[in-house]
């Protein structure tokens, strides 16, 4: 078993409410994934993530390639052990951060020589290698190799790099079946005892791999790739390529344009968004999954998500700046309608007092809030779906 998805209510408009069952537990969705980058939240320590309800997280296969090294991670019995979160986990491929590379990467049909950000030393990526990172990585969902084209590009270009990431989704797939097996949840440590982790449910249980949609933001490219990862049969699909610095009308064609082709019985994943009225949005659309860095980073820059009327959890969200001056002397919580730890606890004064004295305590209560903040959003839109009418 790899995943089980159940639909358990779906609306005239398109959002539907679901239950992912993956190997390190049940998820229900539609879900908002925070990125744990390099096996960590940023400033947010694992026991406090979970307090939030997180039932999924990600981490980034490029990043831990390098440092620490997917053999390293391997031998602590995988990224879900090594970083003690035995909830599920999500890793991605490493093609994003590869082609963001730009100048320190040449592509070629077999995959990418890159030079490492780090030190600059040089490494290669194919479908095979990511896939064989990411059975080490050991993650529930395991993402396959694709090339994220720049934007803008012409047609012609982003036809290459989607004719490209097709080929690349079919090697990856054949990976996968020949490995999925060789994931090191089953290697019993002498620290499970003291975790509870029990390495004999995870019999028969094996990662699950998903295709990527590309195509830029072409719409006959879109439907096209989309039509050929669906005849490929991955367990679950993603969308990407987006919220790359396109108006975001244009984000959501390319998402509905894409809803319309993939499989209505497995999981869709939109990858990088958003702000916390766009993960409503495609939420509602039948987005199954979203992930982004911003909660985190914008707490870590003083950047806080508010409701406009607090008592009203559906208003306008707003941004609180709380580096500015009107806050050094304001006694009230972030947002006077949230039940976060943070809000619950702390003054805009003292958050600003930490954030002007650059404690790092302010990077952590401040992301823990965003965090809260698009954690109660997603439960909201679940309950929604839930009891909308089909």
């Amino acid at each position: 078993m790899s995943l089980r998805f159940q639909v358990e209510n779906t609306t005239g408009y398109g959002g539907r409410r679901a239950q992912l069952e993956l190997p390190h537990g049940v998820v229900q969705t539609p879900v908002f994934m925070p990125v744990g980058t390099a096996a960590t939240v940023k400033a947010v320590p694992q026991n406090l993530v979970e307090e939030l309800n997180a039932e999924i997280i990600l981490a980034n296969t490029y990043h831990l390639y390098l440092r620490p090294g997917h053999e390293l991670i391997a031998r602590a019995g995988g990224v879900h052990r090594f970083m003690s979160w035995l909830r599920p986990m999500l890793t991605d491929s490493g093609g994003f951060q590869v082609f963001s590379l730009a100048k320190l990467r040449k592509i070629s049909a077999d995959g990418v020589e890159f030079r490492s950000h780090l030190d600059g030393s040089k490494h290669f990526f194919s479908p095979e290698h990511s896939m064989a990172v990411q059975v080490a990585l050991g993650a529930d969902i395991m993402m396959a190799f694709d090339e994220c084209v720049e934007t803008p590009a012409s047609w012609e270009r982003t036809r290459d790099s989607m004719s490209l990431t097709h080929d690349w989704a079919r090697r990856s797939k054949e990976y996968w079946l020949a490995h999925r097996d060789e994931v090191p949840w089953t290697q019993p440590l002498h620290r499970d005892a003291a975790t509870g982790y029990d390495v004999a449910k995870f019999a028969g249980k094996h990662q699950a791999l998903f295709g990527i949609v590309q195509g830029g933001m072409y719409r006959d490219l879109r439907r096209e790739s989309a039509e050929r990862l669906v005849e490929m049969d991955f367990p679950g699909y993603a969308i990407g390529g987006l919220a790359v610095g396109e108006p975001r009308e244009v984000t959501r064609e390319m998402i509905a344009l894409s809803l319309e082709v993939l499989p209505k019985d497995k999981p869709r994943y939109v990858m990088g968004v958003g702000y916390p009225d766009e993960i409503e949005e495609y939420a509602k659309m039948g987005v199954d999954m979203m992930d982004c860095v911003l909660p985190t980073r914008a707490g870590r820059h003083g950047l806080l998500f508010v409701r406009a009327d607090p008592a009203d959890r559906t208003s306008a969200v707003l941004r609180m700046n709380i580096k500015r001056q009107e806050n050094a002397e304001d006694q009230r919580p972030i947002d006077e309608g949230c039940t976060c730890m943070v809000c619950r606890r702390y003054t805009r004064a003292y958050l600003r007092h930490l954030f002007v004295c650059a404690e790092p305590l302010g990077a952590t209560l401040n992301s823990i809030h965003n965090l809260a903040f698009y954690l109660e959003t997603m439960r909201r839109i679940r309950a929604e779906l839930t009891t909308a009418v089909r």
